[in-house]
């Protein structure tokens, strides 16, 4: 999942106070104590699972709450701390582990009494098929969510960062150090920047760091993993009382050649770490008293695994293995597929490093006090041979003194790596497979709506804390590929007496 796709607090951006006056006074950076309480909701759904071959169901929901407190500690340093989880539900992560194993006659009760992975589908005795006969057996299909533990998830992260500005303010550093883990993943981060503001604050530069050093705690496919666990048996543990088809339905000779085996006998993960290093450059330009400018150019470089061990990939040139009802064979990549799953050939394997290059521009005008137009574009190459355009518009309508409406758009393409393929189209002679759809090519669309509203006199209270603003923002995005997603945001922010 990319999820990845699927949101990290990096470097908290700080106010810029002005600067002092003929008297000596020092505005502080930020005057009180700010609290934001933030809380989304976002949903999906698709057809192009990557944790079953580029095929299946892509159904997601994932609630996320965060707060975040920025605090003075004095008239130059601000303290920020961010804080949030995000819960989400993934029908294609559940896949993982697909089989409901509880028909087989093996007596085993789900894939987990033997992998380890995770538990199975349904507990129903028998299925009923399209066609009406009943069927007997281990079961699965990428079109239904299974009971697996993959199929929810807890992320949570946390992020410390500070800044710093000169008494002029015409310049400010930060440093922030971050953490967040999942069911597969750990993440320690840290960075730092120094912005610089010239010509009468009408200019500013930056540069900022960071690096993540992030660990896989890999999560693989049960088939795959189960085969190593057998030591390559496939009478034993997982497999144990469990059929194996070929394309045509015919049950297979397991202690013979023509049955199904990993490409390669696969192999588990060698190098658990994926470190990141990331320099960024901006520049930001008033144009006017009406029209401001900034550019900015991104180094990112990757190090370590890359793919994703939970994702399968199938091979054109190597026969089709199956788990469960013969009937529903020939239907596999169709939706009325409910209970039979093809066995992976391996899983998804990507370059060691990635070099990526995000370049952009952002150009706002304030027309008058009641409209404002705000104008994004970034162009992103990478050495996968991913080339992607981004260009997004946002209207702040300004309604009342309170009151703040304002309508966006963004649009977004990409084409796909050297690496991709869809489902079943791979060799195994490549070297590099994966059949993700977010690395193939597509557009996306996004239109979204937002309603600000802005208390300056912070009349409400609520113990020593008085209301500043309340956001609320709804995006509906499609892409191509048939997936389709909301989101919806509120944020609350306070500040202290």
């Amino acid at each position: 999942m990319q999820r990845a796709i699927w949101l990290l607090f990096l470097c908290p951006l700080f106010g810029l106070a002005q600067q002092s006056n003929t008297e000596g006074y020092k505005k502080r950076v930020l005057e009180s104590t700010e609290v934001d309480i933030l809380s989304s909701y976002y949903e999906q759904t698709g057809n192009n699972a990557s944790v079953t071959g580029g095929i299946g169901t892509e159904q997601l929901t994932d609630v996320a709450p965060s707060i975040v407190v920025s605090i003075p500690l004095n008239d130059d340093d601000v303290l920020t701390v961010d804080a949030g989880i995000s819960t989400y539900t993934s029908a294609s992560s559940s896949n993982l582990n697909p089989f409901d194993l509880t028909n087989s006659g093996s007596g085993v009760s789900g894939a987990s009494g033997t992998s380890g992975v995770g538990g199975g589908g349904d507990d129903d005795d028998e299925f009923d098929d399209d066609n009406g006969s009943n069927y007997s057996g281990a079961i699965g299909s990428p079109w239904a969510a299974s009971s697996g533990a993959s199929r929810q998830d807890t992320w949570g992260g946390i992020t410390v960062a500070y800044a710093h500005s000169s008494d002029d303010r015409n310049q400010i550093w930060n440093a922030n150090a971050s953490f967040a883990t999942e069911y597969d993943y750990l993440s320690l981060g840290f960075g730092g920047g120094i912005t610089k503001l010239l010509n009468e604050k009408n200019t500013e530069i930056s540069i900022k760091g960071s690096v993540f050093l992030d660990t896989w705690l890999p999560r693989y496919p049960t088939e795959l993993d189960s085969y190593l666990e057998a030591g390559n048996n496939l009478n034993s543990g997982f497999f144990n009382g469990v059929d194996i088809l070929d394309s045509s339905g015919a049950v297979t000779d397991k202690n013979g050649a023509n049955t199904w085996r990993p490409v390669n006998g696969f192999s588990l993960i060698s190098d658990k770490k994926r470190n990141s290093f990331a320099l960024s450059l901006s520049f930001s330009q008033i144009l006017g008293k009406n029209t401001q400018m900034s550019v900015f150019a991104d180094v990112v470089n990757q190090q370590g695994w890359l793919a994703n061990p939970m994702q399968r990939v199938y091979f054109a040139d190597v026969p089709n293995y199956f788990i469960g009802n013969p009937a529903s064979i020939p239907y596999y990549s169709s939706s009325r597929n409910a209970d039979v799953f093809m066995l992976a050939d391996d899983m998804e394997r990507l370059p060691d490093n990635r070099m990526k290059f995000p370049v952009g521009l952002r150009l706002n005008h304030y027309f008058n006090e009641v409209v404002t137009v705000r104008t994004y574009y970034r162009y992103y190459f990478d050495d996968w041979g991913l080339r992607a355009h981004t260009a997004s518009i946002e209207v702040p309508v300004k309604v009342s003194q309170n009151f703040t409406l304002y309508p966006s758009y963004r649009y977004y393409t990409q084409n796909q790596i050297d690496y991709f393929a869809p489902f079943d189209t791979h060799l195994s002679t490549e070297q590099y497979y994966t059949s993700d759809f977010d690395l193939s090519a597509y557009d996306a669309h996004q239109v979204g709506f937002g309603v600000s509203y802005t208390d300056i006199f912070t009349k409400f209270r609520t113990w020593h804390f008085g209301l500043k603003s309340i956001d609320f923002k709804y995006n509906n995005y499609y892409r191509t590929t048939g997936l389709k997603a909301n989101y919806f945001g509120l944020g609350f922010k306070f500040v202290m007496d």
